[in-house]
C-alpha cells in the first residue's frame, strides 16, 4: 500500500531534531498532519515544511477519527510516558489518540522510543504492542550502513523508518 496520508506525532522535547528531519526528508506528495507536544515544541520550530500542525490538546482534530483515513501513523520521538498510555489504552491527548485511531483501524503504527536504557516496564509496553503489530523502531545506530558523518546515521535511521511504513526512499546505502 502506498502511504498517501500520514500522521506524524513527536512527543518529548529530547529527539525532537530526528523527528523533524523525518518531516523533512518525505515525500513531497505525502500529506502530512503533524501533532508536536508541548514540550517539543518549545525546542523546535515547525515552519520549514508544508504540513497542516495540530496542538497535542486538541483531541477532536480531524485526524482523531478513523473515518479520516490515515494511511499510518509514526511518533517520532515516542517519549516513555506516551508508549505507556498506548500500550495501556488510554487516550489523553492527540498522540495517544491517533495512536488508538491506528491500532483500531489496523493501519501502521511506528513507535520510536527514545530513552536508553530501557526499563523492565518499558520493555513489557513495547512486547505488548509490537504482539499488536506496532513497529517498535527505536532510533539504533547501523554501524553497517557505512555512515561516515551523524547527517548519514541519522538518514540511515529515519530510512528505516521510511522502510517499515513503506515509503520509497534512498536515504541509505542498502546491501548488495
Amino acid at each position: 500500500m502506498m502511504i498517501q496520508k500520514l500522521t506524524v506525532a513527536i512527543t518529548g522535547a529530547s529527539g525532537v531534531g530526528l523527528g523533524k528531519k523525518f518531516i523533512d526528508y518525505l515525500p513531497s506528495d505525502i500529506e502530512t498532519h503533524l501533532v508536536v507536544s508541548n514540550h517539543a515544541l518549545s525546542v523546535e520550530s515547525f515552519e520549514n515544511r508544508q504540513v497542516t500542525l495540530y496542538s497535542s490538546d486538541d483531541i477532536a482534530a480531524s485526524i482523531s477519527s478513523g473515518s479520516f483515513k490515515v494511511d499510518a501513523t509514526a511518533i517520532i520521538p515516542c517519549s516513555m510516558n506516551t508508549l505507556a498510555k498506548v500500550a495501556c489504552g488510554i487516550s489523553d491527548n492527540l498522540p495517544t489518540r491517533v495512536a488508538a485511531v491506528a491500532l483500531k483501524e489496523q493501519k501502521k503504527l511506528l513507535l520510536a522510543p527514545r530513552e536508553l536504557p530501557f526499563s523492565t516496564i518499558a520493555l513489557s509496553n513495547m512486547q505488548k504492542l509490537a504482539a499488536l503489530g506496532v513497529i517498535i523502531a527505536p532510533p539504533v545506530i547501523g554501524y553497517y550502513s557505512e555512515a561516515s558523518s551523524l547527517k548519514d546515521m541519522e538518514k540511515f535511521i529515519i530510512g528505516k523508518w521510511y522502510d517499515a511504513l513503506g515509503i520509497e526512499n534512498s536515504l541509505y546505502k542498502r546491501w548488495k
